[in-house]
C-alpha cells in the first residue's frame, strides 16, 4: 500500500528511521565524526533528520513523504518536493536493505506517478548518481528518462556533474 504523509504528526518516526537506518549510520561520519559511540551518533542523526522534516520539509505546501508499506513494514520511501504546480523533485528514495532486489522501489515510483496522474499533468525530476546502476535501472523500469546531464537539484538550485537528471512526464 502506498502511503501519502503530508504532516510531521502523521509520520511514524520509528518506522521511518528503521527504513533509513543504513544511511543514518553512514551519515554519522559526516555529521558527527567526533562521536565515537555509534549508537549515540545515530541518535543525533535521527534527531536532526526528524527536525528537518518537522521544521522544513513538511512546512512547504505540497510536500509529502511517500511510503510503500508491506505487511505493516515500511519497505521503501521517498520525499516528494513540490517546486511549483505540476513540477516535483524527488529525493531520498530508499529501500530497506532487507527488502532490496524485490521490485519495491519500482513499485513505489510507479504507484507514485499513477497517483500524480490523477491530479493532472506533471513533471517529476530526480538526481541519480551516475555510479548507482541499481537506481538508474529502477528509474528506467518505472518510466523515467535521462532529462539532463548533469543532473539538476531543484532544491539546491545546482547542477551535479556526477548525477543524471531523471524525469518522468505526464502531459494529461
Amino acid at each position: 500500500m502506498l502511503l501519502k504523509i503530508t504532516s510531521f504528526e502523521q509520520l511514524d518516526r520509528r518506522k521511518l528511521m528503521d527504513l533509513y537506518a543504513e544511511g543514518n549510520l553512514e551519515n554519522t561520519e559526516y555529521f558527527f565524526p567526533e562521536i565515537a559511540d555509534k549508537t549515540e551518533a545515530v541518535k543525533k542523526v535521527e534527531e536532526g533528520f526528524c527536525a528537518f522534516l518537522r521544521d522544513e520539509f513538511f512546512k512547504t505546501e505540497g510536500n509529502a513523504y511517500r511510503v510503500l508499506e508491506q505487511d505493516g513494514v515500511w519497505v521503501c520511501a521517498c520525499r516528494l518536493n513540490r517546486i511549483e504546480p505540476g513540477l516535483y523533485f524527488l529525493e531520498a528514495l530508499e529501500t530497506h536493505p532487507d527488502h532490496r532486489r524485490k521490485g519495491y522501489a519500482v513499485r513505489l515510483l510507479t504507484e507514485l506517478t499513477d497517483a500524480l496522474k490523477a491530479e493532472g499533468p506533471f513533471r517529476l525530476c530526480d538526481c541519480v548518481s551516475k555510479k548507482n546502476e541499481a537506481s538508474i535501472r529502477t528509474h528506467v523500469k518505472a518510466g523515467f528518462f535521462v532529462g539532463s546531464d548533469p543532473g539538476f537539484d531543484f532544491l539546491a538550485k545546482e547542477a551535479y556533474e556526477g548525477d543524471y537528471g531523471f524525469c518522468y512526464e505526464y502531459k494529461g
